[in-house]
């Protein structure tokens, strides 16, 4: 697989949703692989005022081509009006486990 075919994808989500999310991204091969890590801080604007929560950061690998369904799954699934998911190309790396992800998601 060619590196510029594999991207991360960035979610945050509240932390109970975190898992469920991730499941249904994997097991719609949507993803390869979803780390979750448990607790972000963030802060952000969101109609003219400032908020903060807590949330679960989701790190996604996943293929360039599978990106648009991916984005429609999260809106379906996801409990924000706006989730993030921020793409982000893969330069580079263990060739190994960037043709893994190719063959998960073929």
């Amino acid at each position: 697989m060619n590196e510029t075919e594999s991207v991360v994808v960035f979610i945050t989500a509240p932390e109970a949703e975190a898992q469920g999310l991730a499941e249904v991204l994997v097991r719609e091969k949507k993803a390869a692989c979803v780390n979750i890590v448990p607790r972000v801080h963030s802060t952000y604007w969101w109609q003219g005022e400032i908020e903060s929560d807590d949330e679960s950061l989701l790190i996604i690998k996943t293929r360039l081509s599978l990106l648009d369904g991916l984005v429609e799954a999260v809106k379906e699934t996801h409990s924000y009006d706006v989730p993030e998911v921020i793409a982000l190309p893969v330069l580079g790396g263990n060739r190994d486990y960037l043709d893994w992800i190719g063959s998960v998601l073929r």
